[in-house]
């Protein structure tokens, strides 16, 4: 589908009306402080726009899993909190969804005025995209925005069964995250790479074949690198492996190689006692992995052999999903943090999920070092695998 064909916030009247804002500000928290507030000032945009054409503004999102059940842990108040720092201004908490504390509210709510819903996923119906909980949602606004790119893979109540209800329009964020990963993958500057990580080949295996159909070089690492490893015959020792995804890695392999596609994997990892930063690790040869010992990320010769291949297509394209290593462990985040290096010192168009690989590029620092980094790992792999968006099929069309 066309997504770029989708009304945006500039092609819907605003003015004066309540605006319901789809947002994604599930962010990490700890101890009551936000420890990562990007996914908010992503938002920014979208809200200032509201605020300047006198909308009245009713912000809406998830938090966590609560699972349909309130719990303080996964309260927005922090949220809240943040934003009025950041736009100097008060935002009115509600203490529910759809109940009598958000109507109140929102029937107040003047011009430019905000206004935050509670956790919408307090409410077993919304991720049920429960058609009624949809409407008492509708009913509080007269207009849908939704800017919350990294659940538009979600079909639930808020960020497709409201749009039924309501006009509706994509934000900013969702603007600029679509229309670049649509140009990275549909029409990228070559040579075309992909680096793809984490845990299971079954989480990918959509988002390898239609990649290979699409690029020049196709990198793999993380947990599933082990079971293409095994699928070549390999003792992994420990190692995560799906067995009966074996098959599978077999027929990715010679599919590479019938469509000239360079497939890269480890050649060597660094391999530990256990699953744990405190375990005894050594870096093996892909062939030298003991029995009773599990890879926890790629080795320096991976490194080099990948950096080399990222170096040489400078001036191309890069999409990279999903870490090299176990990146939650001090001793197993470096294959990762070394990719994000050298991606970082390339002209390469480079556009990072979400996730590990963009909170490795974060925290070394290298975020305006990169073109892109999305807010939504989810939503970006489903696009990856060619696979529509629900949120956003639920938009109205220009």
């Amino acid at each position: 589908m066309n997504y770029l064909n989708k009304k945006t916030i500039e092609d819907i009247d605003i003015a004066h009306k309540k605006v319901l804002l789809r947002c994604d500000f599930n962010v990490p928290i700890i101890d009551g402080k936000i420890t990562d507030d990007r996914r908010i000032t992503e938002s920014l945009k979208t809200i200032n726009y509201l605020i300047n054409n006198h909308a009245k503004i009713i912000l809406c999102s998830h938090l966590g899993r609560p699972n349909g059940v309130f719990s303080e842990e996964f309260s927005l108040k922090p949220v809240a909190k943040r934003l009025s720092e950041l736009l100097a201004t008060p935002i009115a908490m509600a203490t529910d969804v759809v109940g009598t504390s958000a109507q109140t509210l929102a029937a107040d709510l003047k011009d430019g005025e905000i206004m935050l819903l509670e956790n919408v996923r307090f409410c077993k119906e919304e991720t049920a995209n429960d058609d009624e909980f949809s409407k008492k949602l509708a009913s509080l606004a007269e207009v849908y925005i939704n800017d919350a790119y990294g659940v538009s893979h979600r079909a639930h109540s808020s960020t497709c069964g409201v749009a039924k209800y309501l006009p509706s329009a994509i934000g900013f964020l969702m603007l600029k995250e679509l229309s670049i990963m649509d140009k990275a993958i549909n029409s990228p500057t070559r040579p075309f790479i992909s680096i793809l990580g984490g845990a299971k080949v079954s989480d990918k295996i959509g988002v390898i074949y239609s990649l290979l159909n699409k690029v020049d070089i196709l990198i793999l690492g993380g947990g599933m690198a082990y079971t293409f490893a095994r699928a070549r015959g390999l003792n992994i020792g420990t190692s995560l492996c799906e067995e009966d995804k074996l098959d599978i890695a077999r027929e990715v392999m010679k599919e590479a190689e019938k469509k000239g596609v360079k497939l890269l994997m480890p050649v060597d990892f660094v391999v530990a006692s256990a699953f744990s930063n405190d375990a005894d690790f050594k870096t093996v040869d892909e062939t030298e992995i003991p029995n009773d010992y599990m890879g926890m990320d790629i080795g320096p010769k991976s490194v080099e052999l990948f950096s080399n291949e990222i170096r040489k297509a400078d001036g191309g394209t890069i999409i990279w999903n999903g870490p090299m290593g176990v990146c939650e462990f001090k001793n197993f985040e470096k294959g990762t943090k070394a990719l994000a290096q050298v991606i970082a010192e390339t002209n390469l168009v480079s556009v990072i999920g979400g996730g590990d690989s963009a909170a490795a590029v974060k925290q070394m620092g290298l975020s305006d070092k990169m073109t892109h980094i999305s807010t939504g790992g989810g939503a970006s792999l489903k696009l990856l695998e060619g696979v529509d968006l629900p949120a956003v099929v639920a938009i109205q069309d220009k």
